[in-house]
């Protein structure tokens, strides 16, 4: 017995000098495991407080740039310093701004970077974000920044396919589809007007896009879908995410709510909270902006 235990107090010794040996050859033996150096895709979007549509849209878009560009670290940023703020003080969910983003891309060293914003448009969030990470532009060997979703005619073609397709169990007669967008006082927000022909054009007479802060606003909408003489309003959000102004400004009871008015005008309304950043055809169109982009 006294044999057995020498032998194997001998083995551990022996085993126990490898293992030193092993870790005094190793210069990285004990230290944190360094991140790589190589080619990120930073995924910037405005960001939302809610917690499952985040998830499915946001997370939804970078999932998808994730499986079709597995080269790239997927990385996230947000725009709206509210929303990171109160992400971290209500979940402690630390999400970066684009300059901390962008400072954390430097303090990794890597090499090549490809900024895609999930922005609808290139309004002044989109111009922030340019703004921004310009000056980081000299920092690293490879620097590239992607195309908002609506960049082309034929990307607004394209959205009007992915939204009508998504939509068409809705599309019956004496049925108005309305799409809420945000609106902006920046130049981009012809897009909405824009958007609204091409829907015109493609033969869907009852589709209808109007926004919560600027033109067309929601008077403008109801006096079209009174005009198109339906007797149902689908709600739906033209955003990335259903997120504070679906809920509430769409969907919610409060007196000024798009559901509400409608309710007030003889309309039975049916709101859908689910942002476009859900679609697939959305996803699709920013993963082709983004290989666009690593393209050049």
């Amino acid at each position: 017995m006294k044999k057995q235990i020498k032998k194997l107090l001998s083995l551990m010794l022996v085993l126990s000098l490898l293992l030193t040996a092993a870790g005094c050859s190793n210069p990285t033996a004990g230290k944190p495991e360094s991140k790589s150096a190589g080619k990120v895709l930073l995924a910037v979007s405005f960001g939302t407080s809610y917690n499952d549509n985040r998830d499915l849209s946001i997370g939804g878009i970078e999932e998808a740039l994730k499986k079709a560009y597995p080269d790239y670290e997927i990385r996230r940023a947000f725009t709206s310093q509210i929303i990171i703020d109160k992400l971290k003080s209500r979940d402690n969910l630390v999400i970066d701004n684009v300059t901390e983003a962008m400072e954390r891309l430097v303090a990794d060293g890597v090499k090549e970077v490809v900024i895609q914003p999930t922005h609808i448009m290139n309004g002044f969030e989109f111009d922030d974000i340019v703004n921004e990470v310009s000056a980081y532009k000299d920092k690293f060997e490879s620097f590239k920044f992607g195309k908002q979703l609506l960049a082309s005619d034929a990307d607004f073609e394209e959205v009007v396919s992915v939204i009508t397709d998504e939509t068409k169990s809705y599309d019956t007669d004496g049925t108005a589809i309305v799409f809420m967008g945000h609106g902006t006082e920046h130049a981009a927000n012809e897009v909405y007007a824009k958007l609204q022909q091409y829907i015109t054009d493609a033969g869907h007479k009852n589709y209808f896009i109007g926004t919560v802060e600027a033109e067309p606003d929601l008077d403008e909408v109801v006096a079209l879908v009174k005009e198109s003489g339906a007797k149902k309003v689908v709600l739906l959000p033209f955003m990335i995410v259903a997120g504070d102004h679906a809920n509430n400004d769409m969907a919610g009871d409060e007196e000024d709510s798009w559901k509400t008015r409608f309710e007030n005008e003889g309309f039975e309304v049916e709101a859908v909270l689910k942002g476009i950043g859900q679609y697939a055809g959305v996803q699709n169109m920013i993963v082709k902006h983004a290989g666009e982009t690593i393209a050049q």
